[in-house]
């Protein structure tokens, strides 16, 4: 049985872990984890368990101190961002806005009708320019090759603020969600039930090497690519759930409910990247204290800046190194 239900659109996703926890909990391990500095985040495949745990530990304490010690950290004072939307966005846009600015930095939205990349101007020479005018992109893009082209030709970092591929700081808020939540990641079990998209992609690539195990249960023929499963299985053996999917026969569609949640642990939680629509999930869930969908879409601004900060900056975190 699941422990917890976490759903992002267009799926819902399944947690277990090997006990409850409600309070936050730290650890005083090493003074400090693989640095990412002057690294380009496209997809957390790129990442290793230390790098991400790094990630995951710089966001965490810029939140404690931040938010809750309500200090002043302008660790990206005199740099700029050029946040760069093919496609609309709330979460992304503004909690890369506010976090960038936050932290004492510029940030410069820019959509396809205020630039010329891609239209009068190759993404070659857009990412070059770039380059010499700010000191980080986050582009939020239809196709992922565009990411991979940017990133090859321009000499600062690029995020990935989503692709058709992989939406990686997604599943950075995410994991922190679950990390307060329960106190630590390792035994947590991630079921996916729906459509294979980017955010499934994402958390395929990051979770064997958190600890956690990832179940999959799709419609047939909406399944994650081919090579994004092998390249899971590859890291940790996880296989996609057979038996998961026929327990869900007896659900209506996808749509998750309270009945759905009967397959989970009594201590289950739900989450969703937002925006969420009606056919995926019932507002007595959607609404419920199950539900961590709020505190998870906050947190998409705790993780960008701690992403922010880790490519830019030498930047040790203060508090202990969080449980994983």
């Amino acid at each position: 049985m699941s422990k917890l239900l976490i759903a992002n659109s267009p799926v819902l996703t399944f947690l277990k872990t090997l006990h409850s926890c409600s309070t936050r909990r730290f650890s005083v391990g090493a003074a400090s984890l693989s640095s990412v500095k002057g690294r380009s985040c496209l997809t957390l495949k790129d990442f290793s368990s230390d790098e991400i745990k790094r990630i995951l530990w710089v966001s965490a304490d810029l939140k404690h101190r931040i938010k809750h010690e309500k200090e002043y950290l302008p660790l990206l004072q005199g740099k700029s961002i050029a946040m760069i939307f093919e496609k609309r966005s709330t979460r992304t846009r503004m909690s890369t806005e506010t976090g960038f600015a936050l932290l004492g930095g510029h940030p410069c939205f820019l959509t396809t009708q205020d630039i010329h990349m891609g239209v009068n101007e190759n993404y070659k020479d857009s990412a070059r320019v770039l380059s010499g005018l700010c000191d980080i992109i986050l582009a939020r893009v239809y196709s992922h090759s565009t990411l991979e082209e940017l990133d090859k030709e321009a000499s600062i970092p690029i995020i990935n603020g989503l692709s058709d591929r992989y939406h990686p700081i997604q599943i950075l808020a995410d994991f922190l969600t679950v990390q307060e939540h329960y106190g630590s990641l390792s035994g947590l079990t991630v079921s996916w039930i729906g459509k294979g998209n980017m955010v499934s992609h994402s958390f395929l690539m990051a979770a064997a090497k958190l600890g956690v195990h990832m179940k999959i249960a799709t419609p047939k023929g909406y399944e994650p690519e081919k090579s994004v499963i092998e390249e899971a299985q590859r890291l940790s053996k996880q296989e996609e759930e057979e038996d998961k999917k026929k327990r869900l026969k007896d659900f209506e569609g996808f749509q998750i409910t309270m009945q759905t949640g009967s397959v989970a642990k009594p201590d289950w939680i739900f989450l969703h990247c937002l925006p969420r629509k009606m056919e995926e999930v019932d507002d007595q869930v959607f609404y419920s204290s199950r539900s961590l969908i709020f505190p998870e879409a906050a947190n998409r601004k705790w993780t960008i800046m701690g992403l922010m900060v880790s490519l830019l900056t030498d930047y040790d975190p203060k508090i202990p190194m969080i449980k994983f």
